[in-house]
């Protein structure tokens, strides 16, 4: 313990400090400790040598008690060496301009000079056989000498003391002792790729794209797109955009000096523009197409795409429509180390819509494209640097920036939930299927190429098994310039590997070679070139049902009785309601297109495709009477031909019900492929979400009694009207439970504040909310109140039954316990296509089941076998 590593690099840094503190205009060299094993030798050798007093000094080397022994000096000794490193890696002594400590590692690794004869040569040492004679003094000054002069980073860590040294001396271009801010480590590369011409003429298909055809380049993302702190010296400077250095689009110096993807693309093509050069912010000249910003996360993408789209079609250098362009998107980061305060706001729906949002812009408007998407790299290892307590990262920054990601406890389920985030963001789930969903290769001339050699990101380590900072900048988060280099390297490759063959472990410790097109493979790869085939995966709007029922054969006779009703007896399907009847945001895919009605899709009356890709309660039924008729199919509003009779309109409360049902009384009578009279028909009504919503702006209007009056007169149009019906009155909701998908602890978008403003801006325990609780239970009651009152029970082939499912509405959950926005819309509050299945069964069940007896919650759990069936001893719909 006495002669720890730890306890070794105090006794320096505080004598370090000491100088620093008081000693002006000083140039301190640390000579790293020599690495002492081969003074084995001497005492080993048969020679003059004092071994016994050799014990003394040194008998932990030259004559330890076990082998064991051996190997833990010989450990704690490249600690040693290593401490020295991070010690004056901390740029702790690089403060002031007239003081500097600089580490001298000639002595990392020395070995033991020999005679002719194979002996140690003792001439090297004093007659203890331990310390340094006049001539290894002499040597080692040459070679401390040397050192001075040598660039750090660049500077020799083996001596042989056997070999003729020779001073060096400073020259004219290099006239001084070398420091840390006079060395400017290089982090060029060279590259020796052979073909390096353009296309004979100008591809006009981004799958036959040689590196040389690339005229434009640009990028978007956050601060490693900006190059925060990629040529930071300290702290201070890490809010400093280098943009010049950044991976994907800075084009500083030549590949010669900095290595970029720009910098590589100019070795084919030396007239490249796009590229971003020196330090600024997004709104510099020098930035150019280097539009990431500091602090974006994935909704910041659209934006950013915009503003890029918007340079690039008026900067004159661009010849827009026939450049070939390589655009960079990476982002996610700041989504990754923000989600613990706003969770369903990061989710991975959410990170892949505005990614998606980003990437239809450049679709729809960009020309000549070869897209980048970069997988989310793997963000756990981050915490390596701060878990170290051996380094001088700067931990309370590091919370500062990501303290979703490096605060956590090992094995923790907030770690568990991180990492399962990560994944989704990454391939398991988003972005992979994304690409492999084919919108973006639906043109010869664009494409969006997933490039995942971050996927599994491993912490570089140092020789001591420890993170290696020296790949960060100060604050130990952003990439430094060394990151940077070996990250343009990797996208560089990935670039040239075929679609499904891509590097997705990358070693940042391992040298890198840049790889050059081949003859047999000159184009970037694309999933064209690559003879890929997108697997095949369960599409995001699949959500079929098995059907098991066997029993699905109509009456002998058609029935004149609604109670002895079989489901194969229906044959005209029809729905009233709001919003979530006309399918709003059925199938958004982002949030502009939540006002899209998928009435194809809509759960009591949707018919598009078949029951086993799409559950609604009109493709039930095709399954019992393939003849149905006036499903709704395709999108559009109430008023387009394929809505048929579904008369439902978004927005619409209690007091339109009037309207849409003698609306669809004209539209039945008037129908000439039903026969009106004598057809069964299934009228579905669900209305009252925003009476709801809306009732403390207007509460006698949207009271209880006033409420259930206007749904008396609209079934009294019916029952007036219409023969041969089944009615379906679904109850409504609780709306309570939805508050927690738009509560300040998580962050969906702003719509259901502005579409449900009396169940959503209440206190969690105001007066207001409670009367909004009361108010909505007495709308439940007395709807079933009106139904059981018996006034719809005077005509035997109609009938009007309350279906319960929604009474207690339970918020469907996902495996982590937090609300599973996969079952709404965008706006967080329109059920998506998946919440419209799940509907469709609970009233397809509901309809089976007794009176009194029928489920009074809904269960939205994901089964394609959920679907009851008619038996043979109850085959009617019950009333």
């Amino acid at each position: 313990i006495k002669h720890s590593p730890e306890r070794y690099i105090n006794h320096i840094q505080t004598a370090l400090d000491m100088l620093h503190k008081e000693v002006p205009r000083a140039f301190v060299n640390l000579v790293e400790i020599l690495y002492i094993e081969p003074l084995r030798k001497l005492h080993q050798d048969e020679n003059k040598c004092p071994k016994q007093l050799m014990s003394i000094l040194c008998g932990c080397i030259v004559d330890p008690t076990n082998p064991d022994d051996l190997a833990v000096v010989t450990k704690a000794n490249r600690a040693y060496q290593d401490y020295n490193k991070q010690l004056v890696a901390t740029r702790r002594y690089d403060t002031m301009e007239d003081f500097t400590v600089v580490l001298q590692p000639f002595f990392h690794d020395v070995t033991m000079p020999v005679t002719e004869g194979g002996l140690a040569d003792e001439t090297y040492f004093a007659p203890d056989c331990f310390h340094f004679s006049e001539k290894a003094h002499a040597m080692s000054a040459k070679a401390l000498w040397n050192a001075m002069l040598e660039p750090v980073g660049n500077k020799s860590t083996f001596q042989d003391f056997a070999a003729n040294i020779t001073i060096n001396c400073p020259s004219a271009a290099q006239p001084y002792l070398r420091t840390y801010k006079n060395s400017n480590p290089n982090y060029g590369s060279e590259i020796n790729c052979k073909d390096t011409s353009p296309s004979a003429s100008v591809p006009k298909s981004v799958h036959e794209l040689r590196p040389a055809d690339i005229k434009v380049i640009g990028a978007v993302g956050d601060s490693l797109t900006a190059g925060n702190g990629a040529g930071a010296d300290n702290l201070l400077e890490v809010i400093i955009q280098y943009r010049g250095l950044t991976w994907s689009v800075g084009g500083k110096d030549d590949i010669s000096k900095v290595t970029t993807l720009p910098n590589i693309l100019r070795y084919f093509n030396t007239n490249l523009t796009g590229f971003s050069t020196g330090i600024g912010d997004e709104q510099h000249p020098q930035s150019f197409l280097n539009q990431g910003v500091p602090g974006a996360k994935a909704d910041d993408m659209p934006k950013q795409i915009r503003k890029l789209v918007d340079i690039m079609k008026n900067d004159k250098r661009i010849d827009f429509n026939n450049d070939w362009k390589i655009i960079t998107l990476f982002i996610g980061g700041n989504d990754l180390c923000g989600y613990c305060s706003n969770k369903p706001y990061h989710s991975a729906d959410n990170y892949i819509t505005y990614i998606s949002e980003a990437l239809d812009i450049l679709h729809a408007e960009v020309p000549r494209a070869f897209v980048n998407l970069m997988e989310m790299l793997y963000i756990e290892p981050l915490r390596g640097l701060y878990n170290d307590n051996d380094n001088d990262c700067p931990r309370i920054i590091l919370r500062e920036l990501c303290d979703c990601v490096v605060d956590l406890s090992e094995g923790s389920s907030e770690l568990d939930y991180l990492i399962t985030l990560n994944r989704a963001y990454q391939y398991e789930q988003r972005q992979q299927d994304l690409i492999e969903s084919g919108r973006y290769d639906t043109r010869d001339d664009f494409t969006v190429v997933l490039q995942p050699f971050l996927r599994n990101l491993t912490m570089p380590l140092d020789s001591l098994g420890k993170p290696d900072p020296s790949f960060f900048s100060p604050d130990c988060f952003h990439f430094g310039e060394k990151a940077h280099a070996l990250s343009a390297k990797a996208l560089w490759n990935n670039m040239l590997e075929p679609v499904g063959k891509k590097t997705t472990d990358q070693d940042f410790v391992a040298d890198l070679p840049i790889r050059c097109p081949t003859e047999k493979e000159p184009y970037l790869h694309t999933y064209k070139n690559s003879n890929y085939n997108y697997k095949k995966k369960v599409r995001y709007d699949d959500w079929g049902s098995d059907f098991s029922c066997t029993d699905i054969s109509p009456s002998s006779t058609v029935p004149t009785s609604v109670h002895t009703l079989r489901p194969a007896d229906i044959k005209v399907i029809a729905a009233l309601g709001d919003s979530l009847t006309a399918a709003n945001g059925a199938r958004a895919d982002y949030f502009s297109n939540v006002t899209t009605q998928w009435r194809g899709v809509s759960w009591s009356v949707g018919g598009d495709e078949t029951l086993s890709t799409i559950t609604t309660l009109a493709n039930i039924l095709k399954k019992f009477n393939p003849d149905l008729y006036g499903f709704s199919e395709g999108i559009g509003s109430k008023d387009s031909p394929n809505a048929r009779f579904n008369v439902a309109v978004p927005g619409a409360r209690a007091r339109n019900l009037t309207g849409q049902a003698q609306e669809l009384v004209t539209r039945m009578s008037n129908d000439q492929k039903i026969n009106f009279n004598n057809d069964w028909k299934l009228v579905t009504i669900f209305i009252g979400g925003n009476d709801l919503c809306q009732y403390c702006l207007a509460k006698e209007e949207s009271s209880a009694d006033k409420f259930v009056n206007h749904i008396s007169a609209a079934l009294d149009i019916l029952y007036e009207k219409v023969p041969r019906v089944f009615v379906n009155l679904v109850e409504i909701l609780e709306i309570k439970g939805l508050r927690r998908l738009v509560s300040s602890a998580y962050g969906c978008t702003k719509n259901p504040r502005l579409l449900c403003p009396c169940f959503i801006n209440p206190g969690e325990y105001s007066k207001e909310l409670e009367e909004m609780v009361i108010v909505n239970r007495e709308y439940q009651t007395k709807t079933s109140d009106l139904i059981a009152s018996g006034k719809y029970s005077n005509r035997d082939d109609f009938t009007i039954v309350l279906q319960p499912f929604f009474r207690n509405t339970f918020l469907p959950l996902d495996e982590l316990n937090e609300p599973d926005l996969s079952y709404f819309s965008r706006d967080c509050f329109h059920f998506s296509e998946k919440g419209q299945a799940e509907m469709a069964i609970a009233v397809w069940n509901n309809m089976l089941e007794p009176v009194g007896k029928k489920q009074t919650y809904n269960d939205f759990r994901t089964s394609r076998k959920k679907l009851k069936c008619p038996t043979k001893d109850q085959p009617y719909l019950f009333t």
